[in-house]
C-alpha cells in the first residue's frame, strides 16, 4: 500500500498563487494524499480564496502572522502522513511530482528528505522563454553561505542523475515522518526562532549531524517563483533581510562543529565582517538582528546541546559537504521487482 503523503502549505498574502498551487497539488495522480493549509492572517483575500477548497483541503486560520517556521510546524502537527511535503504557495507541481519523490525514497532507509528539480518561473506563474533551474538541492560553502544548487543555470541535461545532496529547499521538500520526529527539538521540526528564511538549511544541517540523508531525483519537477535571492536584497522587505542576518548566526550557534571552525575559520570570519559591515553601512534595518539573536541565545544553546548529544556522523563526513562548489554524492539506483 502506498504511504500517505501530507502536503503542508503556509500562506501569507498569497492570493495570486494559492489557487493554481492547490489545483496542481489536487491534480497529482497519487491516491494517498491530504493537503493542509495554514493561513497566517493574510489580508489580501487569500482567506476568501481558500473557502473554495473547503472539503478538499484542511484550512487552519491564524489570527496573527506566526512566521513560516511556526506555521509549518502547526501544519505538520495536524498532518497524518508517513511523508510530509512542505510546499510554498508559489510552487506549481507538475504531473507525477509526488509519486516520483515517493518512489525515489525507496532506495535508502536513511533517506529522510527527497527533493526534485525546481525550475524558475516568472511572477504570477508566467512561463519564461528558456528553462532555467531554481534548485536541485542545497549546498554550503566553507564560509557558511548556502545556496540552491544549479540556480539560474540552463536546464540542458545537467543534474540528470539521482544524487545525495546536503539538503532541500522547503519550497517543495518531502520529509520522512520518522526523520521529522527524530530531528525535532521540543516537538518543533522547523525552529520558530527563525520566523522565516534559512529554516530549511537549519533542518538540513541538523539532519546531516544526526545521520540522515537527502536524495535529489530529476524525475520529479515543479516550477517555483523565487522572490528572495542574494542579488535581490534591496527588493525584499526589511523584516526578511533582518531575519536573514539573524538566522545566519543562529544556525551556526546550533549546528557548527569545532572542526569546521578549525578548517575554515578565516573564511568564516571574512564573511562575518562583510555581513556586519553591510548592516552598518548600507542596511541599518538589519541591525536589530543582533539584538534578536541575543534574545535567542540561551534557547539556541539548549538546542545545540540536544543536537550534539545525539550526533551520529564524523567530522570528516560533515566537512566533506562544505566546499566552494556544490557537492553531491552517488546514490543507489532503485531496482523495482
Amino acid at each position: 500500500m502506498l504511504p500517505l503523503v501530507s502536503v503542508t502549505i503556509v500562506t501569507y498574502n498569497s492570493r495570486r498563487y494559492i489557487g493554481r498551487c492547490l489545483e496542481a497539488a489536487l491534480a497529482q495522480e497519487y491516491p494517498q494524499l491530504e493537503i493542509i493549509v495554514v493561513d497566517n492572517a493574510s489580508q489580501d483575500g487569500t482567506g476568501e480564496a481558500l473557502e473554495e477548497y473547503e472539503g478538499r483541503v484542511t484550512v487552519i486560520r491564524n489570527e496573527t502572522n506566526s512566521g513560516f517556521a511556526a506555521a509549518q510546524n502547526q501544519a505538520i502537527a495536524a498532518s497524518s502522513g508517513d511523508w510530509v511535503l512542505t510546499l510554498n504557495p508559489d510552487v506549481l507541481l507538475q504531473p507525477g511530482f509526488i509519486a516520483n519523490l515517493v518512489v525515489a525514497a525507496q532506495t535508502d532507509a536513511r533517506t529522510g528528505t527527497v527533493c526534485g528539480k525546481l525550475l524558475r518561473i516568472g511572477a504570477n506563474f508566467v512561463f519564461q522563454h528558456d528553462r532555467r533551474l531554481d534548485s536541485t538541492g542545497l549546498y554550503f560553502t566553507p564560509n557558511l553561505r548556502h545556496f540552491d544548487r544549479g540556480w539560474n543555470e540552463p536546464d540542458d541535461g545537467r543534474y540528470s542523475s539521482p544524487e545525495f545532496v546536503f539538503g532541500a529547499s522547503a519550497a517543495a521538500a518531502l520529509y520522512r515522518r520518522e526523520m521529522i520526529e527524530d530531528v525535532s527539538i521540543g516537538g518543533e521540526f522547523f525552529d520558530p526562532d527563525f520566523f522565516a528564511y534559512r529554516e530549511d538549511a537549519d533542518v538540513a544541517w541538523r539532519a546531516q549531524l544526526l545521520g540522515w540523508r537527502c536524495l535529489y531525483t530529476p524525475d520529479a519537477y515543479a516550477y517555483h517563483v523565487r522572490s528572495v535571492t542574494a542579488a535581490s536584497r534591496r527588493g525584499v522587505s526589511a523584516l526578511i533581510n533582518m531575519h536573514s542576518v539573524k538566522n545566519r548566526f543562529l544556525m551556526r550557534i546550533k549546528n557548527m562543529t569545532a572542526d569546521l571552525y578549525r578548517r575554515h575559520g578565516w573564511s568564516i570570519l571574512g564573511r562575518d565582517v562583510v555581513v556586519v559591515a553591510g548592516c552598518l553601512l548600507s542596511e541599518p534595518g538589519s541591525l536589530p538582528a543582533f539584538w534578536r539573536l541575543a534574545g535567542c541565545w540561551r534557547s539556541a544553546w539548549h538546542k545545540r546541546r540536544e543536537i550534539f548529544a545525539r550526533r551520529r556522523v564524523t567530522d570528516e563526513y560533515l566537512t566533506s559537504w562544505f566546499q566552494q562548489e556544490p557537492v553531491a554524492k552517488p546514490a543507489p539506483q532503485l531496482v523495482l521487482h
